[in-house]
């Protein structure tokens, strides 16, 4: 009975770890016979568990939606990261759900073994959280969850996008990731009409329902998602860009900036290009002479003129006995 039981728990948190599997893999995995997947499928319907079976070449078993909730299974890394998770959304993180978020916090804490509890004790004792400056714009937690499950099941996602000009236009995308970044999250997507990797705010997506076929993961622009989406967000508000040609190896000079300051394009071994930008000409001049590094820059013409109002400034200053 104890291993039938254990064998039960092995069964739902692969269940739960994935969205379907096939019945090969299931006895892969736990090595049993087909028959005693089956059975134990049907034993895990019986305690509540909604276990989808679709037969064929490609059939399987899939957890669904019940019309209550099942109790889950959370390895160690997942138990802490819901309760970091649920802290957070206490503190207001996302509008509308702070209440439910202790309640379901309370729960989650009374039956955390004391080896996790003092792991997110310690991460809440060292961690210092800065106030944001002003709220960032709302997003109720039905959008980030239709979001995310479209992220994760790999769905094609349609939706009514709202730009900065109040304007309303219909997306198809293949989402890929939701990505929080200052006070705004943010959706990575391949928009499917355009062709090309798009960035989207969460507070202006109205999703639509139901979602659109699967499709086949794409590899995430450049690599790094945050970096992506950091480097669009700075970018967009720049008040001033300019291209910077600068006299190091491309690689020095990455290892300098982080993506939200600029793009790095090497030319050949000994230069490359900075795309940068900045929110004030005297900002920006600053950041280029913080480099290390000799550079020539033609535009903007507010720029250039600066950085010779600087350069005469700081030979007069040289020049005095």
């Amino acid at each position: 009975m104890l291993e039938t039981s254990a064998r039960l728990l092995r069964l739902l948190a692969l269940l739960q770890s994935r969205r379907e599997w096939t019945g090969a893999e299931l006895t892969e995995r736990l090595g049993v016979s087909d028959r005693t997947v089956r059975r134990d499928v049907e034993r895990l319907r019986e305690l509540g568990y909604p276990v989808h079976a679709t037969t064929g070449t490609f059939g399987g078993y899939r957890l669904g939606a019940g019309a209550a909730l099942p109790p889950l299974l959370l390895d160690d890394e997942e138990a802490v990261a819901v309760v970091i998770g649920l802290r957070t959304a206490a503190g207001g993180a996302i509008t509308g759900i702070e209440e439910t978020s202790v309640r379901a916090l309370a729960k989650l804490e009374q039956v955390l073994p004391s080896r996790l509890r003092h792991r997110v004790s310690a991460l809440q004792a060292y961690t210092v959280r800065v106030p944001a400056d002003r709220p960032g714009p709302e997003v109720g937690p039905e959008v980030l969850t239709a979001l995310a499950n479209a992220c994760r099941d790999a769905e094609r996602l349609r939706f009514d996008y709202r730009d900065h000009r109040g304007e309303v236009s219909p997306r198809a995308v293949e989402p890929h990731r939701l990505v929080n970044w200052g006070r705004r999250w943010y959706l990575v997507a391949w928009d499917v009409d355009r062709k090309d990797w798009r960035t989207f705010r969460a507070d202006r997506i109205s999703p639509r329902t139901p979602t659109g076929p699967r499709f086949e993961p794409r590899e995430p622009p450049g690599g790094d998602v945050a970096a992506y989406v950091s480097g669009r967000v700075s970018a967009a508000a720049w008040r001033y860009r300019a291209r910077v040609v600068l006299h190091a190896p491309a690689a020095a000079v990455a290892e300098r900036i982080n993506p939200a300051v600029g793009v790095v394009e090497a030319v050949d071994a000994r230069t490359c290009v900075l795309d940068t930008g900045a929110d004030s000409i005297e900002s920006l001049a600053v950041h280029l002479g913080m480099l290390g590094v000799d550079f020539d820059v033609t535009e903007p013409r507010e720029l250039v003129e600066y950085i010779r109002t600087l350069a005469a400034r700081y030979a007069r200053a040289t020049d005095r006995e």
